[in-house]
């Protein structure tokens, strides 16, 4: 008989432990939420969108979001979700920084993923910010040997940080393999205004360019039109912004691997304040090169060899693309 009850309380003890465990059949899932300041078809937010739908269908996490929410209405919002039991918030805090560290502060308890231009807070507000710099050095080689005229036009949104550094290192890829090559840079003032973002390009396109940096949205039509080349940004231009025949590769972002081990991390109760960097990078599978698709015969085989051993010599750590900031200017 004790033997019996003893043998019950074991079972039991095992259940009751499976129930807390992350990972088992029984455990609860994990409540994260999104909150989004663009529509989730802008591709920024699309990257964080796409990565936490990826999860929810592998049953890893619940997953509830809001878009389209202004940083006037943002902390809210923000309280909104931290009050009703989310385990993990990912967004964004440009602009309302200290807004954001304010609320994370107020809720110890939730872990908060936020793209930011500062560095971590606390104890459970982590940063991270699209650091693609790396395939954008790749695609500036590939450019730099593509173009007839020497000259490169590249359209993005505003000269931010994290659009600095990714023309910043287009253009020295470009410089690594023609030192000849000229650049003309415009933004725009918005992250979503495709006709004004085709308008600049095609003023770009009239100054002589014959290879365009799409960092936004638009300026593929313009280089269909005007029949030249581009190169896309974020995400697959070439399949996703009818860039076929014209878009001759993308940088990638992908956010699977810093929300997986943020998620790794809430689930394991280590959560703690930490730079994402590294998580966006190429090494650990946060960016890359799309597919040539097309363009594949018509890229130069020497300056496919180098960007593929570059690649491979960044992944490894022995090539650092330098990380530069600062406003890229017209030379031309």
């Amino acid at each position: 008989m004790i033997k019996s009850r003893l043998i019950r309380f074991l079972c039991l003890v095992a259940v009751a432990t499976a129930l807390l465990l992350p990972g088992t059949a029984f455990a609860k899932k994990l409540k994260v939420a999104g909150i989004y300041t663009q529509p989730i078809q802008q591709k920024w937010d699309a990257c964080l969108h796409k990565a936490l739908v990826k999860y929810a269908e592998q049953g890893a996490i619940e997953y509830v979001y809001s878009e389209k929410v202004s940083n006037t209405d943002y902390i809210r919002v923000l309280r909104e979700y931290s009050e009703a039991g989310v385990n993990l918030i990912v967004g964004e805090a440009f602009g309302i920084s200290r807004d954001v560290r304010k609320v994370a502060d107020d809720y110890p308890e939730v872990a908060y993923l936020m793209g930011d231009s500062f560095g971590p807070h606390g104890k459970n507000m982590s940063v991270f910010d699209n650091y693609i710099h790396e395939p954008c050095y790749l695609m500036g080689m590939i450019a730099g040997k593509m173009t007839k005229s020497n000259k490169i036009g590249m359209v993005g949104g505003y000269p931010i940080g994290e659009v600095n550094r990714l023309f910043n290192a287009f253009m020295a890829g470009a410089k690594a393999t023609n030192p000849a090559v000229q650049f003309k840079v415009s933004f725009i003032g918005s992250w979503y205004d495709p006709p004004k973002a085709k308008e600049f390009a095609y003023a770009q396109v009239e100054s002589g360019v014959d290879v365009l940096y799409a960092e936004r949205a638009g300026v593929v039509d313009s280089a269909r039109e005007k029949g030249i080349i581009a190169f896309g940004n974020v995400n697959d231009m070439n399949k996703e912004e009818n860039g076929t025949n014209v878009v001759v590769t993308s940088a990638l972002w992908s956010m699977d691997s810093a929300i997986g081990h943020a998620i790794e991390r809430v689930e394991a109760g280590t959560f703690a304040a930490e730079d994402y960097k590294e998580w966006t990078m190429m090494a650990k599978g946060g960016s890359s090169l799309s597919p040539y698709y097309e363009f594949d015969a018509k890229i130069p085989a020497e300056v496919k060899a180098e960007v593929a051993k570059t690649a491979a010599a960044i992944k490894a750590g022995s090539f650092t693309v330098e990380i530069n900031d600062n406003e890229p200017k017209s030379t031309f």
